[in-house]
């Protein structure tokens, strides 16, 4: 969970835990780094676990950035993310890639 204020966008990893469990932390977490500056990075490669809370915490955050014209960005999904966004319903990379902005291969 760092925010790494050295770039001109700021990049917060999330935690290992973002199930409905810890989903209030991470939220606040998450508010704090979109507040800082126009551009928010979000690393995914530690999630270990993951369920519909942190879905729609990562789709409301990349919804409102795009509505506000404050790019946010996921990166590395790890695979119980993946798996999750599954098991809600996105069931292709296509779908994921359609609502969740992702940063791919350093692009």
């Amino acid at each position: 969970m760092a925010l790494n204020p050295t770039e001109p966008k700021w990049s917060l990893r999330l935690p290992a835990d973002c199930s409905i469990a810890a989903i209030r932390s991470v939220y606040d977490l998450v508010r704090e780094a979109f507040g800082r500056q126009e551009r928010l990075e979000i690393d995914c490669s530690s999630v270990d676990k993951a369920d519909v809370t942190s879905i729609q915490l990562l789709l409301s955050t990349t919804k409102t950035g795009e509505a506000q014209g404050r790019p946010v960005v996921l990166t590395s999904f790890s695979q119980s993310l993946r798996n999750t966004l599954r098991r809600a319903g996105f069931a292709s990379d296509a779908l994921i890639d359609q609502h969740f902005p992702q940063k791919k291969d350093g692009i």
